[in-house]
Parts: structure tokens; sequence; C-alpha cells
């Protein structure tokens, strides 16, 4: 202990709950637009400083979630390492030949692409990649621009439970409260792929006077421009296969999916420097590294929470709102972990809810399951409510900046608000009836 002197345990609780809120005021808030992960590490600084979680304690649980730190390095690598192959220029090429010259044909296939990314690479890359990408195309195509990016960042979110490797949320929760593989798929692909539909659905109707028009497939540069190195692509996409076939049977084989994310980035890698299409520093630029420390932040000050009690206790009451039933467990994990999300960001709120499910072990494995799933499908989807609630849609707003496309928090909010109320609705209700 760094105190030097003693605290009653309801001043320690006290002290580290508003460090909490601050830290997540922070977060939401972003004043000075500081970056997110320098409110989580002084949070958790803090908290070490006076002494309220030992060093130790905060480098067991670092330690203890080596597979969600290792993940995100693997699949930021392999996304990288992918889109220097050409293979995002390329999906996106062929996602307009199959369009036959059709808008609305194009749209269709933006959501399949999207949902594709999501599936193997994850929400975030799907976002960071496609976003830039379905831009250019577009334009190009002298189409209209929101549209498809609106596709862009939902489609990113809504199909991010396809597989445990679709988002790093799921990592998150599934590390702490393992779902075999089976299970996931029966409780949260056939749900993803019920609200990608209803995503799909509603965006055609909200858009369907814009996606009239016809465009012409000339105006697209040669894959000759996109893919570089011929060799280095087909060796990418034979390595992005086997990643693929191997993610599967680590989830069937509950093996950490980081080591499969690790392995797949370093063949990649060495294909890329054996035929010069990458360097070691760019490779480096292309990496988030605030991430790490972002999510190292927040799982320091979730842990010290944790040791008040309060998690549990918020547990306790998650399951007594639920009335312990595998309907209340369904809809109660998937209302709160949405709201969480738009409030403090889907990172530190699958932390909260997943120090608040310990509290649930001694329920029927029916309800477990429910709110485990609850919690994944809350904390993927919710986010498409407003612009705080994921990682994945900072990064979409970051590029349309960039491109001088202005999107407020409002614009956003007033397409997320007509679907994705509708969407957790019919998911949680898929959830409670696969239980």
């Amino acid at each position: 202990m760094l105190l030097f002197f003693h605290l009653s345990p309801l001043i320690e609780t006290g002290i580290i709950l508003l460090v909490t809120i601050l830290t997540l005021l922070g977060i939401m808030l972003r004043p000075w637009k500081i970056n997110e992960a320098i409110f989580a590490l002084c949070g958790a600084a803090i908290l070490l400083l006076l002494g309220l979680i030992t060093p130790t304690r905060a480098a067991t649980t670092l330690l203890g979630d080596w597979n969600t730190f290792l993940f995100f390095l693997g699949m930021m690598s392999i996304s990288a390492l992918a889109e220097a192959a050409g293979l995002f220029d390329w999906l996106a090429f062929q996602a307009a030949r199959l369009s036959r010259n059709s808008a609305r044909l194009l749209f269709l296939n933006t959501f399949l692409l999207g949902s594709l990314i999501s599936m193997f690479f994850s929400n975030d890359a799907t976002a960071l990649i496609l976003t830039p990408i379905v831009y250019t195309l577009v334009t190009r195509l002298r189409l209209p621009i929101l549209p498809f990016l609106f596709t862009c960042t939902f489609i990113a979110d809504t199909a991010s439970f396809l597989l445990p490797v679709s988002n790093p949320i799921n990592i998150i929760v599934t590390s702490r409260h393992p779902l075999d593989l089976l299970t996931f798929v029966r409780l949260l692909t056939l749900p993803s792929l019920l609200v990608i539909a209803i995503n799909l659905g509603v965006f055609y109707l909200l858009y369907r006077k814009q996606l009239r028009g016809r465009f012409d497939l000339k105006r697209l540069p040669s894959l000759e421009e996109a893919i570089t190195h011929r060799s280095y692509f087909r060796y990418t996409c034979c390595v992005l296969i086997l990643v693929g076939a191997a993610y599967i049977t680590a989830s069937a084989l509950q093996i950490p999916l980081s080591l499969i994310a690790l392995s797949g980035a370093l063949l990649l890698l060495i294909g890329a420097l054996s035929w010069r299409q990458i360097t070691f520093n760019a490779l480096g630029q292309q990496i988030s590294w605030q991430i790490f420390g972002f999510i190292g932040g927040m799982f320091i000050i979730i842990q010290a929470l944790e040791g008040t009690g309060l998690t549990v206790w918020f547990g306790q009451w998650l399951l007594t709102l639920s009335g312990g039933t595998p309907f209340g467990a369904a809809l109660v994990g998937t209302v709160g972990s949405a709201l969480g999300t738009n409030l403090v960001n889907n990172v530190p709120m699958a932390a909260v809810m997943n120090s608040a499910l310990q509290g649930m072990q001694h329920s029927p494995l029916t309800v477990q399951h429910g709110f485990i799933a609850a919690t994944i499908f809350g904390c993927d989807l919710g986010p498409n409510l407003t612009t705080v609630g994921s990682l994945a849609t900072v990064l979409w707003l970051l590029i349309l900046r960039q491109r001088n496309v202005e999107v407020s928090g409002l614009d956003y909010f007033k397409v997320g608000v007509i679907v994705t109320p509708l969407m957790l609705l019919a998911g949680a209700l898929a959830i409670w009836l696969l239980l």
C-alpha cells in the first residue's frame, strides 16, 4: 500500500468509484480531444499511487488477459498485411463488378463485403479498411456517398458477433466466461444473420430514392493497380484461408485465438518481407498502439472496482431484475450492455459486465449463457446507436474527416435510433428462443 494512513473500506470504495466515474466521463467527453488511452492510464495510475490496487495485483490482471492483448496485435497486423497485398481493393472491385452497374446491388454487396471482413478480420478492420475503399469506390462511380458510408460503420458492428474473432469484445468476454463454439454459433451467429437482414432492410427503405441510379464500371482503375505483386497476393489468400480454418478449429477446441492471429500475422509478415511489400516501420505505423494502453488501464480500474464488491452487487442486481429466467437474462443483459456502451464505450462496459457475471456462477446454465450471449450482443451491436460506443465508429469518423466529410453525432443518432432498437429487440428475442 502506498497510502501513509489507513482508510476505511467505505472511503476506499468511494475513491475507487469516483476515479472510475471520472475516467469514464473523460473517455466519453474527451475534453481537448485527448486520446481515450490517456484517461484510462491516468485513472489506473491514480489508483496505483493511492495504493487502492497493488502493483502485483495490477500486473496479475494484465498478464491474465494476455489473450486479449495478443489477439488485438495479431488481428491489426493481419489487416495491415492483407491491405498491403491489395486484398481489400480486390474485394471492393469484385463487389462493384458483381453489381451489374446497379447502385442497389452495389449497396447489397457492400453489406456482404462488410460482413465478410468483420467475420474474419474484426469490426475495427471493417471500419479502418472498408471505409476508405468504399469512399473511393462510390466517388469514382459518382454515387451518393452517405448511404454507403453509413453501411460501412453499421455493418462493422452488426456483423461483429458472427464468430468469436469478429470483435475483440467477444474475446474479452469469452476469455473470462468461455462459450464453446457450437454454443456461440447457436446463440449469436443466427441472431447476427437476423439483425444483418433487418439492418439491410431498414437501410434500403431509408435510402431507396438515392439508390435508384446506375454506374459505369469503366470509371474504376484496373485490378493491376490494386494488386502490385500477384505472388504475394496469392500467398496472402492462401494464408488467410488457413487462418480462417484454424480459427474455427481453435474455437471448437477452446485454444486461445490470439495464438492463431499471431501465427497468421507472422506468416503474412514473412511473405511481405520476402517480396518487399512492407517494412517493419510501415507495419508499426498501421497498428493503433494506444488501444493497448486504453484496454490495460481499463482492466486495472475495473479490477480495483471488482475488489470493492460493487460489480458483484451489480451482477446480483441484474440477476434480480431478470427474474432469474432465460428471457429476463437475454433482455436485461442486452439492454443493460447496449445502454452502457453508449455511455462509456463498449470496452469498459464489457469489462464491467465481465466482473458482474462472476456473481451469477450459481444461476442455472441457461441463465448464465443468456447473460453471456446478451452481454456480447449488447456490447457489439449497441454502439450503432451513437458515435461514442465503439472504437470502430470513432475510427470511421476520423477517416471521414480526413476526406472532408462531416457526420455529426446528431446525424448519426438520427440513423441509429431508427434501426438499432429494432435490431436489439429482435436479437434479444432470438437469443432467448435459442437458449
